[in-house]
């Protein structure tokens, strides 16, 4: 049996570099990085394409026997209102007809557990698909269009992946924020921090979608988290101590803390300064965010949680 050619869309990203690395040890698999941005890693399998424009899409996917997309809109100031279903849902539409036309045979999608919006207790995939911002509802969107795909050909193989927030060395996402500000020592806790959100390591994720690719599955959708979830207490002592920090930081009760944020939005607008703090933030900050998998499944993560948050910490700041 000849090499499967796998195409990763996004694969120069913070999870596609990393999924690349470990694809690229595979003498059964040839790979191809699709992306509007060369990869800084690895250059020698880099197709330039967008996910919107068909004719180019068609191009680099020539010869594909699977797609994993990873396709995401970057976490920035700059990001317009549309462009969450630019790539999303018109990613979507343009990868599964030209899926079509190559006769391309399975796709996996990473779409987000903000296709559930906000949950008040542990939420698996037979969760409410109430999706609360512009980007979960982009990716519920993708996900239908996805299913379509599925379903209209015969031996269409659909894999979705849910995860949670990802983290890991190099991403500059709320992760790296919450170590930057208890690096700093001007770290202030509001709330009493027993809530639990869920986490992915990004080492893991990419193992994952290695291990989903493997098994070639019909259909499947699953979210992914890495266990147990900590509460935010048990986050920010296990990131203190990884800096080498004692756990010495202003803790200041929920809704006093609240009526602070909510004068600093205030502020804000009258000055039109944007802080570092928001209302918005602290809310999601104190919410419950636990997701779990009840889908059968044998993969083991590489790299346990607490060891995770320590390399990255120890890899950022050190």
């Amino acid at each position: 049996m000849g090499k499967r050619t796998i195409a990763i869309i996004g694969g120069s990203g913070f999870i596609g570099t990393r999924l690349v690395k470990r694809l690229s040890t595979r003498s059964d698999l040839a790979l191809k990085i699709i992306d509007l941005k060369e990869s800084q890693r690895f250059a020698q399998w880099y197709h330039y394409a967008d996910v919107t424009q068909p004719e180019s899409l068609r191009q680099a996917l020539a010869g594909c026997d699977a797609v994993i997309n990873l396709a995401a809109t970057h976490r920035d100031k700059r990001r317009s209102r549309s462009l969450d279903r630019q790539v999303s849902v018109e990613g979507a539409r343009t990868l599964c007809n030209v899926a079509v036309e190559l006769a391309i045979k399975q796709i996996v999608f990473t779409s987000s557990v903000a296709v559930y919006g906000v949950v008040e207790q542990e939420t698996g995939e037979e969760g409410s698909l109430v999706p609360a911002d512009r980007f979960g509802k982009s990716k519920r969107q993708a996900e239908l269009i996805y299913q379509a795909w599925r379903h209209a050909g015969a031996g269409n193989k659909l894999t979705i992946i849910r995860p949670t927030p990802v983290f890991g060395e190099g991403d500059r996402g709320h992760f790296y924020h919450l170590c930057r500000r208890i690096a700093s020592g001007r770290y202030v806790m509001i709330g009493d921090g027993n809530n639990r959100q869920s986490m992915a390591y990004v080492e893991n994720i990419a193992a994952h979608l290695e291990y989903v690719l493997d098994r070639q599955a019909d259909y499947q959708i699953s979210n992914y988290a890495d266990k147990p979830d900590l509460t935010m207490n048990q986050l920010i002592e296990g990131v203190a101590t990884a800096l080498g920090r004692e756990d010495r930081f202003i803790h200041i009760p929920y809704w006093p803390g609240m009526c602070g944020v909510a004068l600093l939005d205030l502020a804000g607008k009258v000055s039109r300064h944007k802080f570092a703090i928001s209302r918005a933030k602290v809310q999601k900050f104190c919410a419950t965010a636990q997701f779990t998998s009840n889908g059968p499944s044998h993969f083991v993560a590489p790299v346990e949680l607490s060891l995770a948050i320590e390399q990255t910490v120890r890899h950022e700041f050190s």
